[in-house]
């Protein structure tokens, strides 16, 4: 065990703040929300700022709305622990065949299935809570998403394309943002959302290449297998159709030179990870996974820059 690890962190922990500093009642919980894992709210927020510093730039805006992002960081860090606990429980039986989430606080007995389910709802209250500080239409939005969330954790064991139902998810936030700015959705917002679902089947192929052989064992799928020593070839595909369609969401929104730079800069990162990956090394594809953060806020400063130094935007919504 590494040093610094308590005897309940999960199989794949790397000795966090949950593990060394959390009190012993409170780290099961923290766990099955993931709090000891960041990078899974940073994705799910990414495209939320995203969305809103677009909507800044359509807007002619200087600044990003900075209580929506707030808000934003709260209900991502809220509901992606609420969405890790509801895979948790569909999954129980399966996490207990996997060497990588055997010791997950549910597969392990260390939360009941009651349990479980009541830090579910609370956690949900309290996504409600940031959702109400919306706007009507943001708020039918947010509970529109519960569907495609509600649906994920059984997508596996029905399509080899588990990872395009986590991509629509994951991705709502390209919608969100610019709902809760202008209270409707218009094509900039459309096609970051679709830009941004091709990213995250992308980043989570890598991801997925951790559990291949396991997965196969058990019968369930994944990109990760499907792709297999063609993951290469499918992660360019998919990266730069990414690249190419936030850049036309850009352009709708009307976006400058600044917006173009912040793409370059995410386009160049996700090449280095279609250069470097090697699928065989599962805690390579970890690193690749969770350097997509760093991808996400390099495209996001160039939007908050274009938003604040560049010209005003183009775009006029509809009305």
């Amino acid at each position: 065990m590494n040093e610094g690890r308590s005897a309940t962190a999960v199989a794949d922990s790397t000795g966090n703040w949950v593990d060394r500093h959390a009190p012993a009642w409170a780290r099961p919980y923290l766990q099955l929300a993931r709090l000891d894992r960041p990078i899974g709210w940073w994705l799910l927020l990414l495209p939320c700022w995203w969305s809103t510093g677009l909507a800044a730039i359509a807007s002619g805006a200087r600044w990003p709305d900075l209580k929506l992002l707030a808000l934003f960081l709260l209900g991502a860090v809220t509901m992606r622990g609420a969405g890790c606990t509801w895979n948790d429980i569909l999954d129980r039986d399966l996490d207990a065949r996997v060497e990588r989430t055997r010791s997950r606080p549910i597969p392990s007995g260390r939360v009941s299935l009651a349990q479980a389910f009541a830090f579910l709802v609370a956690l949900a209250l309290i996504g409600l809570l940031v959702l109400a500080q919306m706007n009507a239409f943001a708020i039918a939005m947010g509970i529109a998403s519960l569907l495609v969330v509600s649906v994920y954790p059984l997508a596996k064991r029905v399509t080899w394309f588990p990872q395009a139902v986590l991509g629509l998810a994951f991705s709502w936030g390209a919608l969100m943002g610019w709902a809760a700015v202008f209270g409707r959705i218009d094509w900039p917002a459309l096609i970051l959302y679709a830009g941004s679902i091709l990213w995250v089947i992308g980043y989570d192929t890598i991801y997925a290449h951790q559990d291949r052989d396991d997965d196969a064992i058990i019968g369930v799928r994944s990109t990760a297998r499907l792709f297999g020593e063609e993951t290469r070839p499918a992660l360019v595909f998919l990266y730069a159709g990414a690249v190419l369609l936030i850049l036309i969401a850009g352009i709708f929104a009307g976006g400058g030179i600044l917006f173009d730079l912040g793409v370059i800069g995410f386009a160049l990162h996700l090449a280095w990870q279609v250069r470097t990956i090697d699928i065989g090394n599962p805690a390579q594809c970890l690193g690749l996974f969770r350097a997509n953060r760093e991808a996400g806020l390099i495209l996001f400063a160039g939007i908050v820059l274009d938003a604040a130094f560049g010209s005003p935007g183009a775009f006029i919504p509809a009305r």
